[in-house]
């Protein structure tokens, strides 16, 4: 063959093969184009969840595999078959700050824990709380939640599986054991568990009903029309066209995979949109359309991370940044099938599309250490590190790099330390000046009470050109967090108080109105102006009437004002839905000691003390109750608890030394 005539053919192959590879990435363009652009029909409001149970009876294969996921052991009634925490006789961990020990135990099948203290040999307080939940998969926590009177609560220890300890829960160490108070809210619930259809709006953590474990539902969005679909024998052939009542995470691109993902996987600071809730994203959809997701940023970052931040370290990984429209979470995950009964073959394989033949992969490491390895790729690329959030846990880095580069970056920030830049919105390209005040707001109020997030949050709330409500909404928060409550006031008498009042008036899941209306009655609460703080107040909780908080609030100024017995009716209102307010049982029973209703406000201080033993103001109210029936030494006793819990009462301390 003459030289000219094979050049010429090669110059066709090459423009053939480019031509080739044009087409492949138009048609691959396309489809992108096309599964941007599926208008999934169980996007829409009026499409009922259904959950797990419907969806098996068509799936079921799908289901008996899933169930034994993370995902799908994530929520679980407290009995033996799901605990797995290994719980003796002799369990007990020890709060040292609030000299409290606490004791899980099973009695049959239900698991209880006992709170007690001691004083010498003697039991000087003792609670039993019966456990309702487990909140976690068990391959790295069991924690534990109680459901009474609706209201759902977190308890004060966690079993940890990697080190099969027992210990306090993540945010409950170092002198910061709230015992049986956090609340679990919409927020948390919407990623550890179901979509929680029955939460009660206008409240913080009121649930009628809790579901069991993340269902089908939270990656392919609401059930309904699809299963009524199917059941009337419409039957779509998904080999041309895609079935579009329910979202096939399949059919979507590569971001929008990830989407779904991140809506769980991306723990941070989420800012909702205004007038968006924890229910409005489903499958399909973007992220920032609902939410913004902020983590803090710091300059010489110690490469630090919290446990479910995988969609922010992939992000960061040259893996994912060169290949975005193809590499997502599902790339190595499979869903529908448990992470312990998969192959290391299967998470190899996605390394090798890019890297290399097994078994070496192209890897520049020794061969000895690729042996000691057992040719793991994750083991070295992606280490088993602690999380910052969460203690006795390893888990993968999902920030994939190479060992030296990380080693690198931990000695140079040893060296040069870490210093706060900002927060960055991980999931959300240009987020408005409310939403970053927000965030700054939020972080200060749940993570951190640092002086600087309040600055921030001022400087973009002043930046924020929105409607009265919502200027109103920023400016109560900002400086209720201050405790800046004259501010307040004033902000509100400038603005209008009656207009304000005017338009606190929707109920939303996220109870904004309601809390801006209970901020500026505290500030109108504190300027001794009653009858518009008493105004505000009965906004509230018209608008949130399960915030039980915001009821204690009206009732007192209504105290405040002479109306006892509206005051007492509404006390009594708090305590029929729920029996453990403290605030509501300590009024309650100065109001009857006022009154010199002697057996009733005893019973509310028993009750008060029973449940809250280093409730001050229950002690002090108690000391009164012992002065006023003349009883010298329950006197002395509740004097000296006053004492131990808050030495610098100068009063108490006064009384003890003139009277005994």
């Amino acid at each position: 063959m003459k030289k000219g005539v094979l050049i010429t053919l090669i110059s066709l192959l090459i423009f053939a093969l480019a031509q080739c590879r044009e087409e492949k990435k138009e048609e691959k363009n396309t489809l992108l184009a096309e599964a941007e652009d599926i208008y999934w029909l169980n996007h829409a409001d009026s499409v009922a969840y259904i959950g797990m149970e419907t969806c098996k009876t068509c799936h079921a294969n799908v289901h008996q595999t899933f169930i034994k996921t993370g995902m799908g052991q994530s929520f679980g009634a407290a009995t033996r078959e799901k605990s797995i925490a290994e719980i003796q006789g002799d369990s007990i961990i020890y709060d040292q700050y609030q000299d409290l020990y606490y004791r899980p135990y099973w009695q049959n099948d239900s698991l209880y824990v006992q709170e007690f203290r001691l004083r010498g040999k003697d039991t000087v307080h003792n609670l039993r709380q019966r456990i309702d939940y487990v909140i976690g998969s068990g391959q790295h926590t069991n924690s534990h939640l109680y459901h009474h009177q609706d209201y759902l609560f977190q308890v004060p220890f966690t079993w940890y599986a990697q080190k099969g300890k027992l210990d306090f829960p993540p945010g409950f160490e170092e002198g910061n054991n709230t015992r049986f108070s956090r609340p679990i809210g919409l927020e948390c619930m919407s990623c550890h568990n179901a979509i929680p259809l029955n939460f009660v709006k206008g409240s913080t953590n009121k649930f009628s009903q809790i579901d069991q474990g993340i269902n089908c539902e939270r990656c392919h969005g609401p059930g309904e029309l699809h299963y009524k679909k199917i059941m009337a024998g419409n039957i779509t052939d998904t080999s041309r066209e895609a079935d579009r009542t329910i979202v096939n995470p399949k059919r979507l691109s590569a971001q929008l995979q990830f989407e779904i993902c991140q809506r769980c996987h991306l723990q941070g600071n989420a800012v909702l949109n205004e007038g968006k809730s924890f229910y409005d994203f489903k499958p399909g959809m973007r992220l920032e359309e609902v939410m913004a997701v902020f983590l803090p940023r710091y300059e010489g970052n110690a490469d630090d991370f919290i446990m479910a931040s995988h969609a922010d370290r992939f992000k960061l990984s040259k893996c994912y940044i060169s290949n975005p429209e193809t590499f997502s979470c599902t790339s190595c995950h499979n869903p529908h099938f448990s992470i312990k009964e998969t192959n290391l073959l299967n998470f190899n394989k996605q390394c090798q599309s890019c890297h290399g033949e097994a078994p070496n992969f192209s890897c520049s490491a020794p061969a000895k250490d690729l042996i000691a390895q057992a040719y793991n790729c994750v083991a070295c690329h992606m280490p088993s590190s602690s999380s910052t959030d969460i203690p006795h846990v390893t888990v993968h880095d999902h920030y994939i790099r190479r060992p030296q580069a990380l080693y690198d970056k931990l000695v140079r920030t040893e060296k040069e330390g870490k210093r706060f830049l900002a927060l960055e919105a991980i999931n959300a390209k240009q987020p408005s000046n409310r939403t970053k005040a927000l965030a700054y707001l939020q972080q200060y109020e749940r993570f951190s009470a640092q002086e600087q997030y309040l600055d921030s949050a001022e400087y973009f709330i002043t930046k924020t050109h929105g409607s009265l409500k919502e200027a109103a909404y920023l400016w109560s928060y900002f400086y209720f967090l201050k405790s800046n409550l004259p501010a307040l006031a004033t902000y509100v008498d400038a603005q209008g108080a009656e207009n304000v009042l005017l338009n606190l008036k929707e109920e939303s899941f996220e109870n904004q109105d309601a809390w801006t209306a209970y901020r500026i009655g505290q500030a109108y609460d504190a300027a001794k102006n009653l009858e518009r703080a008493e105004a505000f107040y009965q906004r509230a909780v018209k608008l949130a009437s399960s915030e039980l908080d915001f009821q204690n609030k009206l009732a007192l100024t209504w105290f405040k004002q002479g109306k006892i017995r509206q005051a007492e009716e509404g006390f009594l209102k708090i305590l029929s839905g729920y029996d453990r307010h403290q605030e509501a049982l300590n009024n309650l029973a100065y109001l009857y000691i006022r009154e010199g209703n002697l057996a009733k406000a005893e019973s509310c201080l028993e009750r008060a003390i029973k449940f809250y033993p280093d409730y001050e103001l229950a002690w002090l109210n108690w000391a009164n109750l012992a002065l006023q029936k003349g009883e010298e030494r329950v006197l002395k006793s509740a004097l000296e608890e006053v004492v131990r819990i808050n030495p610098t009462n100068q009063q108490a301390q006064a009384l003890l030394n003139t009277r005994f």
